[in-house]
């Protein structure tokens, strides 16, 4: 088996795209064949040097190697259409020759006057054929009134059936598929054109892709066939149904919660963007949800595929991604939130010894507590950060740093002098007993103020593990601070 994932890059993939190539990928690797990655950028105006990059470093994040294809070469080279512009005008040359192409001379005045005619009518729109057989003084005069042509395919008559790995078989009229043009006046093909002949020079077995591309289906088909090949060796198409946001509306444009670098910028793990996407519209069978790019490659089957279109469920891939973070090995969860602190500015690029010394102690502090990785800068903002920027949350002063506070920290302050080992189970026992024993009050209300005081925020890593990280002095003065500056002020 042969398949391709071909974008057009032009920004940031979507998930959309990415769980077709997710999904063409799997099928690939399931049957022991090959995966090619090709790029559709003869519109040179929307693709950029630098989208396509982004595509393939994407790709690569997500663990979808390929074959063939832009940056890895291969025997069916070149990847990218931009460069495979004499190809395209071979084959359309051969069209012309065989009478499978003709030249169209409409204008764009003359083609929106059909629709609309057609429209008026209550017809289909469509191209009317027009120029099929245009007589040699036709062409003369358009020619000497400066026409550029476009070139159409001549759509047999008849009828396709589509041989859909998802759908099953889907019947096309012809008489419903005017002819269409695949190639422009300034000699640039287009996609119809440009993919079939991609496909088919290629050796694709299989084309999996969004199913708003069904309908160009058959006139891919009728190149195929106009390209000499045997009916056997039409690819398998395996139309996937739409994404769409939560709220059923179709995927935004852009960098957003439908862009898969915005999920990777906001600290979701691969894996986890890889097991959510697999199931968006695909099921391994009974209610498994966990699943590795192994046991993917190894349970994924085309026509487990459904038809109805996913929705992206924020909360679902949360859950995935936080359950995939608890699962990782310590060291690794450093690696992996090491790139977030930098950003944060709270490590170098390459951390000092020193800082992944620290890094490493305080990971497993909050390792079972955060749902995406970024969520460690915050978290360990009070251990990374210099002295001089550290900040007390104004909301969490105001709600917790009360006058009430003032006797909390003061005894805090007063027991944990009285240290001479500065250690977990040391600070939790003189903790408890000045504040809770001694003082009356409940936990919540006995170590929410120090906590406060000492991390900057109501929700932090354990409170005494984190002051035994904290260190002595920093603790005392955090807390000789937070006295001075909020509780009665």
């Amino acid at each position: 088996m042969r398949t391709r994932f071909a974008p057009s890059p032009s920004g940031d993939l979507h998930v959309g795209n990415l769980r077709t190539a997710l999904y063409a990928w799997a099928w690939a690797r399931h049957t022991g064949g090959q995966f090619v990655f090709r790029i559709e950028d003869t519109d040179r105006s929307r693709v950029t040097p630098e989208a396509i990059a982004a595509a393939a470093d994407t790709l690569r994040w997500l663990g979808l190697d390929w074959d063939e294809g832009i940056e890895v070469g291969g025997d069916f080279g070149p990847y990218q259409q931009s460069e495979r512009l004499p190809l395209y005008r071979s084959w359309v040359q051969r069209f012309l020759a065989a009478g499978n192409a003709y030249y169209c001379y409409c204008t764009q005045e003359e083609l929106d006057a059909e629709r609309e005619e057609q429209r008026q009518q209550g017809l289909p729109p469509g191209y009317s054929g027009r120029c099929r057989e245009l007589a040699s003084s036709q062409v003369s005069a358009f020619q000497k009134g400066g026409r550029l042509p476009v070139v159409r395919f001549r759509m047999p008559t008849g009828s396709t059936v589509v041989r859909d790995a998802i759908r099953g078989e889907v019947l096309f009229d012809h008489a419903n598929v005017p002819d269409f043009v695949i190639m422009r006046a300034n000699g640039y093909p287009l996609y119809n054109l440009a993919a079939a002949v991609d496909d088919s020079m290629m050796e694709i077995t299989h084309i999996v892709r969004g199913d708003d591309l069904l309908a160009s289906a058959p006139r891919q088909i009728a190149i195929f066939r106009a390209m000499g090949t045997a009916e056997a060796d039409i690819p398998v198409y395996a139309h996937t149904p739409h994404v769409l946001e939560s709220d059923g509306k179709p995927l935004s444009k852009g960098y957003g919660t439908s862009s898969v670098a915005w999920y990777r910028d906001h600290g979701y793990l691969p894996e986890a963007v890889v097991n959510y996407l697999a199931l968006l519209g695909w099921s391994p069978g009974g209610d498994r949800e966990d699943l590795t790019l192994a046991e993917l490659v190894k349970l994924f089957d085309l026509e487990r595929v459904g038809t109805t279109a996913g929705r992206l469920d924020p909360r679902k891939l949360d859950a995935i991604n936080g359950h995939k973070i608890r699962a990782l090995d310590p060291t690794d969860f450093v690696l992996r939130i090491t790139p977030f602190l930098a950003r944060a500015g709270l490590v170098t690029d390459t951390p000092t010894e020193e800082q992944a010394g620290v890094v490493a102690a305080a990971a497993p502090l909050i390792q079972e507590r955060v749902v995406h990785l970024s969520e460690a800068a915050e978290l360990l903002a009070f251990l990374l950060a210099p002295d001089r920027h550290f900040e007390v949350d104004p909301e969490a002063a105001a709600r917790v740093l009360t006058e009430d506070a003032k006797a909390v920290l003061e005894a805090a302050d007063a027991a944990l002098r009285t240290l001479l080992v500065w250690e977990k189970d040391a600070i939790e026992r003189v903790l408890r007993q000045a504040l809770v024993d001694e003082l009356g009050r409940r936990p919540k209300h006995a170590f929410g103020p120090v906590r406060v005081a000492a991390t900057g925020r109501r929700v932090s890593p354990p409170l005494f593990e984190s002051l035994a990280l904290l260190g002595r002095d920093r603790t005392l003065s955090r807390i000789q601070q937070a006295l001075d500056e909020h509780v009665g002020v």
